[in-house]
């Protein structure tokens, strides 16, 4: 569990141009970086948004164009895949990991887990750690529809949860706006760390289309929202 989080810890001061320090050393302050980071990441540093739609079980999301750190996943649970990203670069809030069915081993599921950037790396991110296997991944400004959901995100209720926001979908307005041009089935956005237990934020989201690029809105059914 160390590993991953005093690896991130040494990512961090790699940026700011400190010295490595021993694991010893180190665990201490990760200490104060696992109480902290849920309460802190979710006030200042979470991606900022519209809402453009909003109904009881469901609503639509306008977000700006931001730069995530992106973390391929190779294992076939999407549990396990959003455990093991989340320890390369514990940084902020939400972890979304995205999935793509049948595109993983033996027509498994594959998952890219995102980590969204803090405002002062967003123009220049840093240079991840060659083992950590990360990469920069732009977002182009885009529509989100998204049902929140408490508890844990686990292999066995995240498609029920996409179900029942592609159900809501189909009675609304945003009907058949999917968004086709999406590398993703549906990705699973995760306000907490894996190690809490009580009070618990999720979502699903779908991309859902937006207008010309340059808008400042969603649209459906070729009428836009602001």
């Amino acid at each position: 569990m160390w590993t991953g989080v005093l690896t991130s810890l040494q990512f961090q001061l790699r940026k700011l141009g400190k010295m490595e320090i021993s694991p010893r050393s180190a665990i201490a302050p990760c200490v104060v970086l696992l109480l902290s980071v849920s309460f802190l990441c979710r006030a200042a540093e979470s991606p900022s948004y519209t809402v453009v739609h909003q109904e009881s079980d469901f609503e639509v999301r306008l977000y700006r164009e931001s730069t995530w750190m992106s973390a391929p996943a190779r294992d076939i649970s999407f549990a396990k895949a959003t455990l093991n990203g989340f320890h390369r670069i514990p940084m902020t809030f939400p972890v979304v990991t995205s999935i793509v069915p049948e595109a993983g081993p033996l027509h498994s599921s594959a998952y890219s887990v995102l980590f969204y950037l803090p405002p002062k790396f967003q123009a220049d991110p840093p240079t991840p750690l060659p083992e950590l296997n990360l990469k920069p991944h732009v977002w182009e400004s885009h529509c989100v529809a998204i049902r929140k959901f408490s508890g844990f995100a686990k292999d066995e209720n995240i498609i029920q949860e996409a179900e029942k926001l592609s159900s809501s979908l189909s009675r609304s307005p945003w009907a058949n706006m999917t968004s086709s041009e999406s590398s993703y089935a549906y990705s699973i956005a995760q306000y907490n760390s894996p190690f809490r237990v009580i009070g618990r934020v999720n979502e699903v989201w779908v991309d859902v289309d937006v207008d010309a690029p340059g808008s400042n809105g969603c649209k459906f059914n070729g009428v836009a929202t602001y």
